[in-house]
């Protein structure tokens, strides 16, 4: 755990904005719902992570 998992989260909120952009003008609206869900795994992730290093 750590930095690798800060990196993955930050990689996978980055991939979900980028599908849901491609979504928005594509107008595949599959896709962009799918971003939206891979953008708030990462930032809840994310989130995760900052309240484990709030206890170290």
């Amino acid at each position: 755990m750590g930095l690798d998992d800060k990196l993955d989260n930050a990689f996978e909120e980055k991939k979900g904005e980028t599908k849901e952009a491609v979504g928005k003008a594509t107008d595949d609206e599959d896709l962009e719902a799918e971003g939206k869900v891979d953008k708030a795994k990462g930032s809840i992730k994310q989130a995760g992570e900052k309240v484990k290093d709030a206890f170290k």
